[in-house]
């Protein structure tokens, strides 16, 4: 009889609490205040150490990979598109910022460029479509948190 009432008594705890857990995973996809929180930690890391920041950011070490969110910067002198965690970004590595455009046309990379030439702190919403990290190169609806950090235009966007 207590064998059945432990059995019981835990059974009811482990529903009880199931629902609560369940709801405190995150979602597949980063949120827009998750993006933010990136970028924001991510403009620390550049001002702390720019090259070991990048080489971060690369890599999506450090924190700088979660699902679908990560950081990607590009060079304030020459507009140079710096190395990114999401692997269909690989054909912009190197590439002048100002020249990019998605899929439907849009100049994003010069909407980037701009917004980084607003004072540091300042952040811009920048809406595109682009691929999500991972195997289908199917671009979609994207928006991108852009910032000045030091020499460096930096962001991170979500998709929709």
């Amino acid at each position: 009889m207590t064998r059945t009432l432990l059995i019981a008594a835990a059974s009811a705890a482990v529903l009880m609490l199931s629902p609560a857990a369940f709801a405190q995973q995150k979602s597949q996809f980063g949120t827009a205040e998750e993006a933010k929180a990136m970028l924001m930690k991510a403009v620390a890391a550049v001002k702390a150490d720019k090259g070991k920041a990048l080489d971060m950011f690369a890599k999506g070490e450090g924190g700088f990979l979660d699902r679908d969110l990560y950081p990607f910067c590009f060079s304030l002198s020459d507009g140079k598109v710096l190395p990114f965690a999401n692997p269909n970004g690989r054909p912009l590595f190197g590439q002048d910022e100002r020249t990019l455009k998605d899929a439907k046309g849009f100049a994003f990379g010069q909407a980037f460029w701009e917004a980084a030439q607003k004072p540091e702190g300042q952040i811009t919403e920048v809406s595109y479509v682009f691929p999500k990290p991972g195997a289908d190169p199917t671009p979609v609806n994207k928006t991108a948190f852009i910032t000045k950090a030091g020499e460096l235009g930096c962001g991170v966007g979500y998709y929709k």
